[in-house]
């Protein structure tokens, strides 16, 4: 899908969607995987990884 690592890293490095509400987030990892990153919108801790097609 990515033609060069630089825009995979762009679209898809530190990149999370809530569960809840899928709005994105843009966070280190350890900080999402010790829950101490919320949802901007809705104040949920429930983050996944952005998906590559």
């Amino acid at each position: 899908m990515v033609k060069f690592p630089e825009a995979d890293n762009r679209w898809f490095k530190n990149v999370f969607i809530c569960r809840r509400c899928k709005s994105k987030t843009r966070a280190p990892i350890l900080k999402v995987l010790a829950g101490k990153i919320s949802c901007r919108k809705c104040g949920g801790k429930a983050l996944r990884t952005k998906r590559k097609k």
